[in-house]
Order: structure tokens, then sequence, then C-alpha cells
């Protein structure tokens, strides 16, 4: 592997291995590994590979590859999609009625189903409404701190 594609490489493994912030933080990484780059080269490779800033969410911004890119932007599309339409929430044993808009239901319930939680088994939504069956044996404040976590700013009590 000559040393242009490993430095490419190593600045991929970094880059989805650590949350960089900036092309000086990536050269001190790269650096570590005895990798030899210039900041005008760095730059020009960062280019190369399509790599991208995105909002940490805490006014900062950190490097990310397309493709990670792509996943990022679409989770958080369903998390604005869940914040925009959710209600309220209520419980009966391993199943969850959650309360949205008018007409947000389905999309709501689109944006759990591709969430893939492990505590989700599928969903059903109407107009307003969506019937989550929750896994056996999770209790609904489970259920609800996994929310919380994933969408912090939602109002569940």
């Amino acid at each position: 592997m000559n040393s242009r594609t490993a430095r490419l490489k190593s600045i991929k493994r970094i880059i989805n291995e650590y949350h960089i912030t900036s092309q000086e933080q990536l050269l001190a990484f790269l650096q570590k590994e005895e990798v030899s780059v210039t900041q005008a080269t760095l730059s020009r490779d960062l280019k190369l590979l399509k790599v991208g800033k995105v909002s940490d969410g805490n006014n900062g911004y950190y490097y990310t590859l397309p493709r990670n890119r792509k996943e990022m932007e679409s989770t958080q599309q369903y998390l604005s999609d869940i914040t925009r339409g959710f209600l309220s929430i209520s419980f009966s044993a391993n199943l969850c009625i959650m309360k949205t808009l008018a007409g947000h239901a389905d999309t709501v319930a689109i944006a759990l189903d591709n969430l893939e939680l492990d505590e989700i088994l599928g969903t059903i939504a109407g107009d307003d409404t969506i019937l989550i069956v929750m896994k056996e044996n999770l209790s609904s404040q489970q259920f609800l701190a996994t929310i919380k976590n994933i969408i912090p700013e939602l109002e569940l009590e």
C-alpha cells in the first residue's frame, strides 16, 4: 500500500473512530500514528474523501465521511419527525399508545420503525394515534428512558 493510500485509510479510520473537530486535531492524530502530512495535503485529502462537517448539537461541528453523514442526517430527520408530531404517551403491559398531532401518526411511526430500537417490536399508525408493541418484560420506565436518551428535548411527563 503506497503512502497516499495508507494516509487516506488512516484519515477515514480516525474520522470514524473519534470526534474530530478540526484539521489541527486530525493532524495531531495522524502524527501520533507517524503519518507525515502537511496541512495543505490534508486539506486536499479531506476534499478528495468528500469529508464534511456536521453539527454536534452544542454549537460545534465535527468531521464525518459521506456515508456516515447521510445516516446521521436520516436519523436526525427521524428524531425531528417524532419531536414535531409527539403529544403524549401511555402504557398498558407491553403496549404503548403514542398520541400525535392530527395527520402525524404515520410519519412518527415510520420514524420509530426506521430508528430500529431494540425495545420496539412494531408499530401501527392511525391518523393521530400509534400503537407501539414493546418487547415482553420491558417496563414503561425503561422504554421512556430509551426515548428520553435519544430525544432529550421530548416532553414525556
